[in-house]
């Protein structure tokens, strides 16, 4: 579940455990066995609870807690850096652009940062906020209500692109434009992107169709797909925000990590 260069990138990012030597009790299931059960969680979807055990990955609640700790010491996000650092370093990210959209997804407990849906009958729901460089590698996600407007996450995202690392010089932290749909039709917001040095390629409304912005576009459906081809993804399970956003930011490290794979 764990291909040995993932895991040779994970380890050295991972938090020492602390172990009371006054309180023995069971040994501690290895980080990469708990690691492979937080996968096939991921990508399976199934239930803390119905985690195999004869698997041998721990039970489900030791995979829980390992993701909680994981989550909190920021291990994904500096993860996702070095891995976008490998990319820059082999000139494989495209900074002429970025591109950005958003996926509702149905929230089946409600919770922080899930909302009333307006395309899902009011149901409950929350919206997987996403920005892809040029190729679709992703930059930066965050996770909001289901009734949250797409452009009130238009600058957050572009703050939350971490400055890459991995060329001579200043660290890149900023695309050269940002193409969006028109959900993100604003001139206020136009303004402000202007206003980081980002030019800003925005549909707008109310206009026929056929702007050419699809041409570029695109790449951000395939990257949403390949997020949602994660079955945990697909509906938010977890009550806690703060859960559901670490199965994102892993998620966010896989899809760079076959980008590394692929392209370095």
């Amino acid at each position: 579940m764990v291909p040995d260069g993932l895991w040779q990138r994970i380890e050295p990012l991972l938090p020492k455990p602390k172990r009371d030597p006054r309180r023995p009790g069971r040994p501690r299931v290895p980080d990469r066995q708990v690691l492979s059960g937080i996968l096939f969680v991921l990508h399976t979807g199934i239930q803390w609870e119905f985690l195999p055990q004869e698997l041998g990955f721990g039970s489900g609640m030791t995979c829980w807690r390992r993701l909680e700790e994981w989550n909190s010491a920021g291990v994904w996000q500096r993860l996702h850096e070095l891995l976008l650092a490998e990319l820059q370093s082999a000139g494989k990210l495209d900074w002429s652009r970025a591109v950005i959209d958003s996926s509702h997804v149905r929230a089946a407990r409600r919770g922080p940062k899930s909302g009333p849906s307006p395309v899902d009958r009011a149901r409950a729901g929350s919206k997987h906020h996403v920005l892809t460089e040029g190729a679709g590698i992703p930059l930066a996600v965050s996770l909001t209500g289901g009734n949250r407007n797409d452009v009130t996450e238009l600058l957050p995202l572009i703050d939350k692109v971490p400055p890459v690392r991995g060329r001579r010089g200043r660290p890149r932290q900023r695309p050269d434009e940002v193409f969006a749909d028109r959900a993100y039709d604003h001139d206020k917001y136009r303004k402000a992107v202007r206003a980081k040095g980002v030019r800003p390629r925005i549909a707008r409304r109310g206009q026929p169709h056929g702007s050419g912005l699809g041409v570029y576009r695109w790449v951000i459906e395939r990257t949403i797909a390949w997020y949602h081809g994660m079955k945990r993804l697909r509906i938010r399970w977890e009550r806690r925000d703060d859960i559901h956003e670490a199965f994102l930011g892993l998620a966010t490290c896989i899809i760079t990590y076959r980008h590394v794979v692929r392209l370095c």
